[in-house]
């Protein structure tokens, strides 16, 4: 055995695919896989993304109804910043319910669902089902108003 060889008598870096190579290489792909199935429902226009909301009027969703004798409305309107009137339509979406004329803070998480104060361990793809699910949880109880900040 001289320097030049291993101990098997094969020239020095000519011993082919390792198996530390294969196992990197399957590391590898399963970390690429894995990232893009997590990111995938994140795309607009990916299979995995959230249904399309209802669209009123403007573009934006709008809903108001009785529900278990309760009156709930929502509505998603999107503000463009004033230099950016008529422009692209990319701005900032406020989203807002009322139960009662009160209001019930929600809020939009990163895959398009909704989830609200009263509703915060479960998410819901509209805003009309987060309101359901808001005035099923509440039962006969009326939403607090929110106390004014003070400084």
């Amino acid at each position: 055995m001289t320097r030049t060889t291993d101990p098997g008598g094969a020239p020095r870096g000519g011993r082919g695919t390792t198996r530390r190579i294969v196992l990197r290489t399957a590391f590898t792909a399963a970390v690429a896989t894995g990232t893009a199935a997590v990111l995938l429902p994140l795309y607009e226009d990916g299979p995995g993304a959230a249904p399309a909301p209802a669209k009123g009027a403007g573009g934006a969703e709008e809903f108001a109804e009785m529900y278990r004798g309760r009156e709930i409305s929502g509505s998603v309107t999107v503000l463009v910043p004033a230099g950016e009137a008529g422009g692209t339509g990319q701005g900032e979406p406020v989203t807002e319910i009322r139960i009662d004329g009160r209001p019930l803070h929600v809020m939009r998480r990163a895959d398009g669902t909704y989830l609200s104060d009263v509703t915060h361990y479960e998410s819901f793809p509209t805003l009309r089902e987060t309101a359901r699910a808001a005035v099923d949880e509440l039962g006969t109880a009326r939403l607090a108003l929110r106390a004014p900040h003070h400084r």
